[in-house]
């Protein structure tokens, strides 16, 4: 991650709401759809992101990413990375941070971990592999995924260490966006909703 860095800018858009999002239920690899108010997230996404070329498209295989890149009418040109899905939480899936501290006072994922699921540093080197692929494209890339694992990625993005993320709230269907300053990584957009604000 030392090397100089390709021109490279580099959108990240985190898919649309679901029910278990909307409950805070932590969705790792459970393959669900997205809900009325994820659909009409998403559908709000082409008119930010038809601001721009996209020379690559890459989105996670889960279905809620893939939906809500569908209906940011860039899923023709897209190419699905495994690489690109949400965090394995193992035993904790379909758990809400409360259920988890009823079991464990003052716990966090960052700090803990998940049994049976993927360490933090696991999740980054995803992240890390999602980025080299980045940066040997060029260009202008479009990346649709999800919170946890899009977090990490911005902060390997900058090199810095992954428990950076816990910092960099992301909210369903928001458009980041990543590139450089002079000869450094970094983030020029974050955690932006303002395609959402008309929908209420």
């Amino acid at each position: 991650m030392a090397d100089e860095p390709r021109h490279v800018h580099v959108v990240l858009v985190r898919h649309g709401a679901t029910d278990w999002s909307e409950e805070s239920r932590h969705t790792g690899w459970t393959d669900i759809s997205l809900n009325a108010d994820g659909l009409r997230q998403a559908a709000a996404l082409p008119a930010p992101l038809s601001r721009l070329s996209f020379d690559a498209v890459y989105c996670s295989p889960l279905r809620r990413a893939r939906t809500t890149c569908e209906l940011a009418a860039l899923a023709d040109d897209a190419e699905f990375d495994a690489d690109l899905r949400e965090w394995n939480y193992g035993d904790y899936e379909g758990q809400t941070s409360a259920d988890i501290h009823r079991q464990r006072p003052g716990w966090s994922i960052w700090e803990h971990g998940v049994p049976n699921g993927e360490t933090l540093a696991q999740v980054a080197e995803r992240a890390d592999r999602v980025i080299a692929r980045l940066r040997a494209a060029g260009g202008t890339v479009a990346v649709f995924a999800h919170g946890h694992l899009l977090r990490v990625l911005a902060s390997r993005w900058i090199d810095q260490q992954p428990l950076l993320a816990q910092h960099l709230n992301l909210y369903t269907a928001s458009v980041s966006q990543l590139g450089h300053e002079h000869s450094r990584s970094s983030i020029t957009v974050w955690n932006n909703t303002e395609h959402l604000r008309a929908l209420g």
